[in-house]
């Protein structure tokens, strides 16, 4: 057995059986050792940042890492935003990265780079495979790094001579280590700072946004009044009617400043505390009051969930606490685009047990407590900032969880940085419904340009303007084997989502607002 099959045949028993890739010729003996692997499913993607978001998107809803397949540290650059994303998000991935032969590194071919320079910057593990017998006791390493809490990408590199040499051997699947269990010191302590009585909040992440943790959550707003808040840009999150509805904490530094306003605990559950996106001038990078206190409840490695229910108890809090339900409504609306409009709408149109997956940038800012109201849904976010995810994200979703439908909402700008995820869709015939925001313009920017205090003019006018030529998203997803139709109004917005809806396999609304 050579190292490539050897590679193959580990992940599969170590519980990876979908690979999302984009090869060459280092990787051509692990292609070919997958008609000889069952188990291990490939798919095809035309750019290494779809191939990244698609690992992202499918690990964050099946719970376990994807593979992906690089070809070189060229391939993996370009999946390095994507990664970010991932990275930021904590999710389990566990990258494979062909290199040139070992004995052929030191004559400086083309495409010889540090790619595990590359590797780190994007990676909780990395390594690099020395000979074939060491690739399956490699693999199985990597799968136990990818899943060790809190998640995160291990990159394992494979030079070519490594995969095609013989010899090598099955690796023992490894358990990651469980999550370590809060103190129960520190529950004690934050219990004594929300009974002051003094203003406090709750910041929930990670494990905290599944529904187990949301309720324990609301069980300790309910006994001490504090506030619930998520991050700005979330992981996952079990959301609508019935669900405890939690906002986020808002990405303009003034509105986040006022939503912290008073605050005299704040109390971590799998976040970090908040800061802004972006320094700007004469503004606070960090966003709490500077009298209010700090407690983090769980790191994001530890056990989030045990935590807030411990937390819950130590509070005596019911175990039936009441859900708000002072939520927006679901409704159609009609006329041109605006967000709140187009929030309510959606509302009233997702279907039950949908997962979204979101890098709407500015069209999407409002929808969050807008969408409360919607059938029972899981929510996916850009977490690192690096646009382009959505479309990506969406498509991993869709092969994690085929039984779901998976709406897109995607920005015209961002969603020109992965649109070839369009063409796995197709490809693989998967159940998304994407919506693409078509402003023609990168708007955030017009708004950060203001932010930062610079002066708009000519030049940031065609930097920022996406309208000459103009995109035309259906002509790109058409030319991709996605169905496509283009809406100027909510009505037709309705009518085209309401179609898609009732029918399997990719589609593309085109919103032009």
């Amino acid at each position: 057995m050579n190292g490539a099959e050897c590679l193959a045949r580990t992940l599969v028993a170590s519980g990876v059986d979908t690979c999302f890739a984009n090869p060459g010729t280092s990787e051509m003996h692990f292609v070919s050792a997958l008609d000889r692997v069952a188990g291990l499913r490939c798919v095809l993607g035309l750019a290494e940042t779809v191939v990244a978001g698609c690992a992202d998107g499918y690990a964050r809803m099946a719970g376990k890492p994807a593979a992906t397949l690089f070809h070189c540290g060229p391939g993996l650059g370009n999946a390095i935003a994507n990664l970010h994303n991932a990275k930021r998000a904590h999710t389990p991935i566990v990258n494979i990265v062909g290199d040139h032969a070992t004995y052929h590194l030191q004559y400086d071919a083309p495409l010889t780079s540090d790619t595990e320079g590359l590797a780190h910057t994007v990676s909780s593990w990395v390594r690099t495979c020395t000979n074939a017998r060491s690739v399956g006791t490699d693999a199985a390493a990597a799968v136990q790094a990818a899943r060790t809490p809190p998640g995160g990408t291990a990159t394992l590199i494979l030079p070519a001579d490594c995969a095609w040499d013989e010899g090598a051997e099955l690796g023992t699947p490894l358990d990651p280590p469980v999550r370590a269990a809060v103190a129960a010191e520190s529950i004690t302590a934050i219990a004594r700072a929300l009974r002051s009585g003094q203003s406090s909040m709750l910041v929930l992440s990670g494990a905290a946004l599944d529904e187990a943790g949301l309720r324990a959550a609301n069980r300790i707003a309910h006994a001490t009044g504090a506030k619930l808040r998520t991050p700005t840009q979330i992981p996952r999150m079990s959301r609508g009617r019935g669900r405890v509805p939690v906002d986020r904490i808002p990405y303009v530094v003034d509105a986040a400043l006022k939503v912290l306003e008073g605050t005299k605990h704040l109390v971590l559950a799998g976040a970090k505390p908040p800061v802004g996106f972006f320094a700007y001038p004469g503004k606070p990078s960090t966003l709490w009051p500077k009298d209010c206190e700090l407690h983090t409840l769980a790191g994001v490695d530890e056990d989030i969930v045990g935590a807030l229910q411990a937390l819950a108890d130590e509070l005596s809090a019911p175990r039936d606490a009441p859900v708000r339900d002072d939520v927006a409504q679901p409704e159609l609306h009609g006329g041109p685009f605006k967000p709140e409009a187009f929030g309510l709408t959606l509302a009233a149109l997702l279907p039950e047990n949908a997962i979204v997956a979101e890098d709407a940038v500015t069209s999407g800012r409002a929808l969050f407590p807008l969408t409360w109201g919607a059938a029972p849904h899981d929510w996916i976010q850009i977490t690192g900032g690096a646009i382009g995810h959505a479309f990506p994200a969406a498509t991993g979703a869709a092969i994690a969880c085929p039984d779901r439908k998976v709406v897109c909402l995607q920005a015209d700008g961002a969603g020109m940085y992965s649109l070839q995820a369009l063409w796995t869709q197709a490809r693989e015939k998967l159940d998304v419904v994407n919506v693409v925001f078509a402003n023609r313009r990168y708007a955030i920017l017009q708004g950060e340009l203001a932010a930062v205090g610079a002066q708009p003019g000519p030049a940031s006018k065609e930097l920022f303007d996406l309208a000459r030529p103009e995109i035309r998203w259906t002509k790109l997803a058409e030319g991709m084997g996605v169905e496509a139709v283009r809406v100027e109004t909510l009505e037709g917005f309705a009518d085209a989502f309401t179609s898609a809806r009732a029918r399997r396999g990719p589609f593309l609304i085109e919103f032009s607002i």
